[in-house]
């Protein structure tokens, strides 16, 4: 039977995350996520323009480039302070993730009111996030940034695949934190995205990033042979 968590119990294991790093810092709080900068995540109109603003960083016409790029770090951001927080106990409720974002500015997620709920193992703590993320954002984002560019599936699942086993390489494991990690990877449509090996994660294919003025492959890429590797 699931236990709510109290709303500062969430906050407190969300501020204790955020300090492994950005890409695992949830803002909380009525007053730190108020005002027209904030809105509720995704939305189409700040995706279009976070995409073409990512565009011109990287140097690339691409649009489909960009937006793999942006995908990739939006889900980053989704799955590390989740995982991380559910492997001290508690899974934060994004139901009601809002997000801000400007031109040279980081991409900022918030929560309003933080909920969420205890956990004491990895199959709980899987059955609560894997919904949360991979139906209630990944899945929107997707639909919304195909509005405007094509990206295949097997891109698009094996960038998100990529985010949450690369979470991994920051911080300390900590609690159940890889074999959360692995059980989410095995669920689908993450499960046909890679595999882990002897040199760590593989996905089946590439994020694209190699096609930016100045790229390259990154370590997991499914383009590299062993030896690259």
């Amino acid at each position: 039977m699931l236990r709510e968590a109290g709303r500062d119990d969430v906050a407190e294991v969300l501020g204790d995350v955020a300090a492994l790093g950005p890409y695992f810092e949830i803002i909380t709080g009525p007053a730190e996520v108020a005002g027209v900068a904030w809105r509720r995540f995704p939305d189409a109109e700040r995706l279009f323009a976070a995409t073409m603003d990512c565009g011109e960083r990287l140097g690339t016409e691409e649009r489909r480039v960009a937006a793999s790029i942006l995908l990739q770090g939006l889900a980053s951001r989704l799955w590390s302070p989740v995982v991380a927080a559910a492997a001290r106990g508690i899974v934060p409720d994004l139901a009601g993730l809002h997000w801000r974002w400007a031109p040279g500015e980081s991409v900022a997620l918030g929560l309003a009111d933080p909920r969420g709920w205890r956990v004491a193992e990895v199959g709980q703590a899987a059955d609560l996030i894997h919904p949360m993320v991979v139906d209630g954002h990944l899945r929107p984002l997707r639909e919304m940034m195909l509005r405007f560019v094509s990206l295949a599936d097997g891109l698009v699942w094996g960038n998100a695949a990529s985010a949450l086993a690369g979470s991994l390489n920051v911080g300390p494991p900590g609690g159940f934190r890889a074999e959360l990690v692995r059980e989410l990877l095995g669920r689908a449509p993450l499960a046909d995205a890679g595999h882990f090996g002897a040199e760590g994660f593989v996905r089946r294919n590439c994020c694209l990033y190699y096609r930016a003025p100045g790229g390259g492959m990154c370590g997991d890429c499914g383009l590299l042979s062993r030896n690259l590797r």
